[in-house]
């Protein structure tokens, strides 16, 4: 019996109570069903007794009474208990739990996703960095996050488009421009540029492409300088990313908002809407109406667009393009941005507490990591895909909640220790399947046999109410933004398997018949195996076969 399944017959023992004039309440369309904290408290707890006492008027236990009496009579449940306010401590017959084993092998893939955020269209935006130069060390947080988010987003229901917003436009462009220029005439950098030797390598390629470059005139060399580095810039981001295993759906230009008049449409429309002042020869947005701590200026003085204003037209492109809840994910300098982007959410007719959701993530230091020699000054992304490896690193990144400061040891990832959690959780996996790899060259089949009252022992019964928890792990993840809940889960799920290993055998001593006793445990082996592939998968994290 799955965890769903559980929910539905207590939904079942619910109305039947209701039809029979036991319980005087509105019977919940869902239903949450959890892991016991605490050992001996059954396979499985539900709160819904004390969730619908005061509006079936009576004491939560009385109402646990009733559900427990109807329950009770359901196949596969062995015993309720009613535990302190009104707890019901469910504990399942040893068939019915380990039937969980089959349908995790033929969901396959599919299980643990689930409907929870079924209905939800959502633009999900990270990164974001300036094609100005490498990712580096400050961007690989979000990256690694992001990503997984979109992943336990998607697993959960979720429409969700996630979106990479190039800041293309601007000063620092300009000043990129320049730096690209003057590599190529070999000249110094100019001031407010970018140094580092990956320019000389965008100039160089700049100067393969327009071998013309250096004897254009001066404005016309900066714009072609400044959009071939641009160009081969960005390539190298893609190309990084695409190393980490980091998926975009969307890639914005800033520029298109600026040369398509998308800034000046945005300001039209939100003047429109009562929220645009003009004073001391600006444009201002007043974004203090709606909790920001002051006007926001949206065309200075002599006529120049401001980033707040791209920012306005970028939230109303999301807007327009059909995403009513839009997800930013921003480094740590980032603060400030919260209240002005909620007013611009506001300004424009949205709530923003429904609409807008922004996120702040910590910064992460990693000990031992080297500066990049292209760059000079940075950690590159790349060079710690190379030094640590994208598993590692992603894994590392994603068992921590985003909002907390990390520090973190290079040299302790890359070993292969069971202290090392990837590598504990991976050796998990490539355990498994080296546990069917051996059964299959003893004759142990799955398709031979399989009987799940046999899988008895207190380590698979451990295991399986593990494997259980899953799907709620997953949707829980999902609702909180908190892919780290499936980090610790997977941890929790070797630990789990491993004493199983140490306890139960799959393949037969030398002088053992093979019965269904091993048959069945292959089922539940496998199983494992495949929740821990699925849950690596949404941390963007392979799933080893030999280790």
């Amino acid at each position: 019996m799955t965890p769903e399944e559980l929910a539905a017959a207590i939904r079942a023992a619910l109305t039947a109570a209701v039809e029979a004039g036991e319980l005087a309440v509105e019977v919940p369309t869902e239903i949450r069903v959890e892991r016991p904290k605490q050992k001996g408290h059954g396979d499985w707890t539900s709160n819904i007794a004390m969730q619908l006492a005061k509006p079936a008027g009576m004491k939560p236990r009385d109402v646990a009474a009733v559900v427990a009496e109807r329950l009770g009579a359901t196949d596969g449940v062995a015993d309720i208990e009613i535990a302190g306010p009104g707890f019901l401590n469910i504990t399942l017959d040893a068939a019915s739990a380990g039937a969980l084993a089959r349908s995790i092998v033929e969901a396959g893939a599919d299980y643990g996703r689930n409907e929870v955020m079924a209905g939800h269209t959502i633009n999900l935006e990270f990164i974001s960095a300036n094609p100005t130069g490498p990712l580096h060390i400050g961007h690989t947080r979000w990256a690694a996050l992001g990503d997984s988010m979109r992943r336990l987003l998607d697993a959960s229901g979720a429409d969700v488009t996630a979106e990479y917003y190039i800041n293309d436009a601007g000063a620092q462009m300009d000043n990129f421009g320049a730096s690209v220029l003057a590599s190529a005439k070999g000249e110094p950098t100019p001031e407010g540029g970018y140094p580092g030797a990956y320019v000389d390598d965008l100039a160089r390629t700049a100067l393969e492409a327009r071998p013309d470059l250096l004897e254009l005139p001066e404005d016309e060399a900066l714009a072609v300088a400044r959009q071939l580095g641009y160009e081969a810039q960005l390539a190298d981001i893609r190309s990084t990313l695409d190393d980490f295993g980091v998926h975009f759906d969307v890639w914005f230009s800033e520029k298109t908002l600026h040369d398509g008049g998308a800034v000046e449409s945005a300001i039209a429309r939100l003047r429109e809407q009562g929220h645009v002042d003009d004073r001391d020869g600006a444009v201002w947005l007043r974004t203090t109406d709606f909790g920001d701590d002051k006007d926001r200026v949206m065309i200075r003085a002599d006529g120049v667009p401001t980033y707040f204003a791209a920012d306005a037209a970028y939230y109303l492109s999301k807007k327009d393009r059909g995403f009513p809840e839009k997800i930013y994910l921003l480094g740590a300098d980032h603060h400030g941005y919260i209240g002005r982007l909620k007013a611009i959410a506001a300004c424009a007719g949205d709530d923003p507490a429904t609409n807008i959701e922004i996120r702040i993530g910590q910064l992460v230091n990693l000990d031992g990591a080297k500066l990049s020699k292209r760059a000079g000054n940075i950690i590159e992304l790349r060079d710690l895909v190379s030094w640590i490896g994208s598993d590692a690193v992603r894994y590392s990144l994603a068992r921590y909640p985003a909002d907390s400061p990390l520090s973190l040891d290079g040299e302790e990832l890359r070993k292969q220790t069971n202290d090392n959690p990837v590598f504990y959780v991976q050796y998990a996996h490539a355990r498994t399947a080296n546990v069917a790899r051996l059964a299959a060259e003893d004759g142990v089949l799955r398709e031979d046999g399989f009987d799940p009252s046999l899988l008895s022992d207190p380590t698979e019964a451990s295991l399986l109410a593990a494997l259980g928890d899953f799907p709620r792990v997953v949707a829980h993840a999902a609702e909180l933004r908190e892919p780290h809940r499936v980090a610790r889960y997977l941890e929790g799920l070797a630990g789990h398997f491993h004493k199983w290993y140490d306890t139960c055998r799959v393949r037969p001593r030398s002088d053992e018949e093979t019965t269904d006793v091993h048959r069945t445990r292959l089922w539940l082996n496998d199983a494992t195996r495949q929740v821990l592939a699925n849950g690596l998968d949404l941390l963007g994290v392979s799933a080893p076969e030999r280790m």
